[in-house]
């Protein structure tokens, strides 16, 4: 059955938002770990906050060095495995997060590939599918799944990449919104696509662009044009029973006021399916 969850960052807060999250009914969370904080001191104090809180961790947030640009711009510039001058760096990185994430018995990882190219003949595609398939070699190795999250190319783009890096580590991590911020998808008609890869689900609103220069606007959750009884009910006849991973990219007291008012909408949507 699916459940909520919630995207949380790693630092000096940690323990206080696992027990917030659990007191208010969110038993999981994706965690944001820096590399940073790969090493073994972490992974025991990552356990026994688990153990003391009863947070569950059902995914990695994969992070990169260097500038991470998230528009139409400097984006396809600095994000994930496709640019060629953060590409070996960003791709050993995140071969880094399988050996964590291993370590510390979380089943995945979850992150931006980059601007994956449409054009499968583009060498920057065959470049990235060849260090994609490395990563893919390595997150077998260590038995931990790698998503690749929705939102910088289209479905269509992200299904070939699959398919060409062939490998049953990879899968998805469905973020509704940034189909539509980036101007990518309708996320409810993506699933037909790309519905039996998804392993993770970003709960997340937002609009689509309304010009050629900024992504869409993120909204809290109802308010934005993503149709959520509609797309977890398809979510459902996929076959999904995973987690509803809340992401609100805001910060300050009004991140958590709409929080819980998604886990209320999510809650209300899972017992109806």
């Amino acid at each position: 059955m699916m459940r909520t969850g919630v995207v949380l960052g790693y630092g000096d807060n940690v323990e206080q938002n696992f027990a917030w999250c659990v007191e208010n009914g969110i038993g999981t969370c994706q965690l944001s770990v820096p590399p940073a904080y790969y090493h073994a001191d972490e992974i025991e104090k990552i356990r026994s906050l688990c153990s003391k809180t009863g947070m569950e961790i059902t995914a990695l947030i994969g992070h990169g060095s260097g500038p991470a640009v998230y528009d139409f711009y400097d984006g396809p510039l600095t994000i994930g495995i496709v640019p060629a001058p953060w590409q070996a760096v960003h791709t050993q990185e995140l071969a880094s997060s399988a050996e964590f994430a291993a370590a510390l018995g979380v089943p995945r990882v979850c992150g931006h590939m980059g601007f994956i190219p449409e054009n499968p003949r583009d060498p920057a595609y065959t470049a990235c599918i060849a260090a994609a398939r490395w990563l893919a070699g390595v997150y077998v190795k260590n038995g931990v799944g790698l998503d690749f999250e929705t939102g910088q190319e289209t479905p269509i783009t992200m299904l070939r990449a699959i398919r060409d890096i062939n490998s049953p580590c990879i899968g998805v991590n469905f973020d509704p919104a940034n189909l539509l911020m980036y101007g990518k998808a309708n996320p409810v008609d993506a699933l037909d696509i790309l519905g039996p890869y998804v392993r993770g689900v970003h709960a997340k609103d937002g609009e689509y662009p309304v010009g050629p220069d900024r992504l869409g606007l993120e909204k809290p959750l109802g308010q934005g044009r993503v149709n959520f009884p509609a797309f977890i009910k398809k979510l459902a006849a996929c076959g999904y029973d995973g987690p509803l991973t809340i992401e609100r990219e805001i910060e300050g007291a009004e991140q958590r006021t709409d929080i819980l008012k998604a886990n209320r909408i999510l809650q209300d949507l899972i017992k109806g399916n």
